[in-house]
């Protein structure tokens, strides 16, 4: 069965987003592979995303690249009356926009879903979501779930990028790759020091936010005068091919319950080997020994990435292709969708999950 589907993108970033942006190009990714299929979609997101969906917007500009904007809320606001005075048109309306809209569709008769792409364990968040217990909401990994058990969890489905997105790499550049942005949880300085241990330059594309200017200035600027520090900024979809195809390992030693971590999957489409530490999603992402390696201090990844050529560059881009591609993520959220709407259905769910979701990961040195 056909669907009219809206789905409903925060404001902070264009969709997809002109450079750094999680949540706004999964949406993208999503939108394009439920029109591929068929189904109806319409996009209520800033003026300025590029969509085959139909465009709902009243903001020209995305907020982060937009001066003018000085209250983010009030558009928001805008965007969540829009979405409610059209929701009659629509047989199911997909919200990623937080807990923003709850107090309006708790009184929405119309099915919809949220899907929660950040991080849960602060402590406001339990009121919230014991206050709105009815609320159907989907994780993006079984760790992001762990604060709210009690929320009224519907699915959980795991990102994908478009198959073709990129392209495997052939390892060859001789560093080792960070992306994301210079943040205490992202742990940039952590990424350095494993580079310097294993004898590797590093190349770091990553974004500082405004929040994290102090903690940039005070920790990590210092950093970017090592002489195996190679700072490149803020890329996009069109360099970051080249960048993780080349890379001999991509760094990921996160110091925070990750909810996902596209940049993950990313790699795994270029074939490039992860050495991330073990929490948050990691271990349903990463198949340890096979797409990347797990663990649990520096010199866990310091050994890893000596021991990274055993990894098979093809079989990584294998694995992508099987569990996160964009293809495999609306057909599980198209199943969630008919599932809300009422809908039998004989289509198979696709639970695309680790192999050693649980396994305590040990390492051998080289």
């Amino acid at each position: 069965m056909k669907l009219h589907i809206a789905q409903v993108a925060p404001l902070y970033e264009s969709v997809p987003p002109r450079l750094y942006g999680g949540t706004e190009r999964i949406v993208a990714y999503l939108t394009d592979a439920l029109i591929a299929k068929g189904h109806r979609v319409t996009l209520f997101a800033s003026g300025d995303s590029r969509t085959r969906a139909t465009l709902v917007s009243h903001l020209e500009e995305a907020i982060r690249l937009n001066p003018a904007v000085k209250d983010p809320m009030a558009h928001h606001i805008i965007q969540m009356a829009d979405v409610m005075a059209r929701a009659h048109e629509f047989d199911i309306i997909h919200f990623h926009t937080d807990y923003l809209h709850f107090p309006l569709s708790e009184l929405l008769h119309k099915p919809h879903v949220t899907t929660l792409h950040g991080r849960l364990d602060l402590p406001d968040l339990p009121y919230v979501y014991r206050r709105f217990p009815h609320q159907p909401v989907i994780s993006i990994s079984y760790a992001q779930r762990k604060p709210l058990p009690f929320a009224h969890w519907v699915g959980n489905v795991y990102h994908g990028l478009p198959r073709d997105l990129y392209q495997l790499g052939k390892g060859d550049g001789g560093y080792v790759a960070f992306i994301g942005r210079i943040s205490p949880e992202k742990r940039a300085d952590l990424a350095i020091e494993i580079a310097a241990q294993a004898g590797y330059p590093i190349y770091i594309a990553a974004k500082i936010d405004k929040a994290d200017e102090a903690y940039f200035e005070t920790s990590i600027k210092h950093l970017f005068d090592l002489p195996h520090v190679h700072y490149i900024g803020e890329i996009g979809d069109a360099e970051k091919n080249e960048f993780l195809g080349k890379a001999k390992a991509l760094l990921f030693p996160i110091d925070w319950p990750e909810p996902f971590g596209i940049v993950m999957i990313e790699a795994m489409a270029c074939g490039t080997p992860v050495i991330a530490f073990n929490r948050g999603s990691v271990p349903e992402v990463i198949d340890h020994g096979v797409t990347g390696y797990i663990v649990h201090h520096v010199q866990e990844a310091v050994d890893a990435l000596r021991n990274v050529d055993a990894l098979d560059r093809r079989q990584i881009r294998q694995v992508f292709e099987t569990r996160f591609t964009s293809d495999v993520m609306a057909e599980n959220y198209l199943q969630i969708y008919h599932q809300l709407c009422g809908h039998k259905t004989t289509e198979r769910r696709i639970f695309p999950v680790s192999t050693q979701p649980e396994k305590n990961y040990q390492l051998q040195s080289a």
